[in-house]
């Protein structure tokens, strides 16, 4: 394993950090001015690779591809390229969640100690709506040192969800459930795991059968195991002065499971996005519960100002509003939101895990500012 290798190791288990807000964005956005701004985030030397965009301007799609999906052929990255959206896979586990509460399989109100008996004796009371919003309290298993042990004796090796839960079984909460927010990986397991015991269901089945078909996203998957398909944008760490080191295949999926672990292509997240945001996949009561937020940052924070709902931020900016969810792994950085009737939508994807915290801060400043501008395109404004 390389010191690099190590050092990425560390930091997977550290990825929520606060970020800084990017310039206020013009009026009437043009499409030259965010490919600019993408154009400066790939030619800075501690930039990703490449970067692949969508802004969906109602009926109309702009795709944006710069630099390369693989630093060794040079091919430029595709909106059929597969690639690991990270946290963006909590509004997957949203989707879920709130589909099942709607028929009344899981609902919101719905305990760990009744959805899970056994698993987390000190976080009973946390509910399924806590948990989706980031204000149950739970503590975070990717720090733990059992996680980041298990991580560093086989980076590739599969863990098991209740595993993954297991790495903080005996933990306190951070705080009283509903008291304040704090965003944790393991809100999303604990989801996913009463999902599937309360619908008598495999997680990746709900997915399947309550996601994916419906909207018909073909090329989205939750593996188990680190190959990505193939077209894909392979993920790279960068330094300055060093080339890029691929990453593509370097931790195992399972470790983020329904946290982070899915993968997609930008066009199906595209249209998942707009689904999602628009309220297509579950009821109304379901989608009232969704949308009230208090205040809390996505990891990296999303453009403008963010808050949090249920599986769901909201992104406020000076151009207007949209809903969706970000996300990191070590390769990726990933932006997905839509405005809240699904017309209008933004998905962009670099393959590298610059974020506050890790890597160039200037780069991930950049990064946010363009995906401000990305916004201000969709919306038209």
């Amino acid at each position: 394993m390389t010191a690099r290798l190590r050092t990425l190791l560390a930091l997977a288990a550290a990825l929520a950090a606060l970020g800084a807000a990017g310039p206020v964005a013009h009026a009437a956005t043009s499409r030259a001015a965010v490919h600019e701004a993408f154009q400066r985030i790939v030619s800075d030397p501690e930039g990703p690779p490449g970067i692949v965009a969508i802004v969906q301007r109602g009926a109309r799609a702009e795709v944006y591809r710069l630099g390369v999906a693989d630093v060794a052929s040079g091919r430029r990255p595709a909106v059929r390229d597969h690639i690991r959206i990270a946290s963006v896979s909590k509004a997957f586990n949203g989707a879920v969640a709130l589909s099942l509460a709607s028929d009344r399989t899981l609902p919101l109100g719905t305990t760990i100690v009744a959805g899970l008996p056994g698993t987390l004796p000190r976080a009973g009371g946390v509910t399924v709506r806590q948990a989706l919003q980031h204000v149950g309290g739970l503590p975070e298993y990717i720090r733990s040192e059992g996680f980041v042990r298990a991580l560093t004796a086989d980076p590739t090796g599969y863990l098991a969800p209740r595993q993954l839960l297991g790495f903080v079984r005996d933990e306190p909460l951070d705080f009283p459930p509903g008291s304040r927010y704090r965003y944790s990986d393991t809100d999303n397991i604990v989801v996913g795991l009463m999902a599937a015991r309360a619908a008598g269901r495999p997680y990746r089945r709900l997915l399947r059968d309550r996601v994916f078909r419906p909207l018909g996203l073909t090329a989205t998957s939750l593996p188990a195991q680190p190959p990505l398909p193939a077209p894909r944008l392979r993920g790279y760490e960068v330094a300055a002065g060093e080339p890029p080191e691929d990453v593509t295949t370097a931790l195992s999926p399972s470790g983020a499971w329904a946290s982070g672990g899915i993968v997609s292509t930008p066009r199906d997240l595209s249209r998942f996005i707009r689904a999602y945001a628009g309220g297509r996949l579950f009821g109304t009561a379901a989608r009232r519960a969704q949308l009230r937020f208090r205040p809390g940052a996505s990891s990296p924070p999303g453009p403008g100002a963010n808050a949090a709902g249920l599986g769901i931020f909201r992104y406020r900016t000076s151009c207007g509003t949209v809903l969706g969810h970000t996300g990191s792994f070590p390769g990726y950085r990933i932006f997905a939101a839509a405005t809240r009737d699904g017309r209008r939508s933004v998905v962009f994807a670099a393959n590298a895990q610059i974020v506050p915290g890790q890597g160039s801060e200037q780069v991930s400043d950049a990064i946010r500012a363009a995906q401000r501008l990305a916004v201000c395109r969709a919306l038209g404004r």
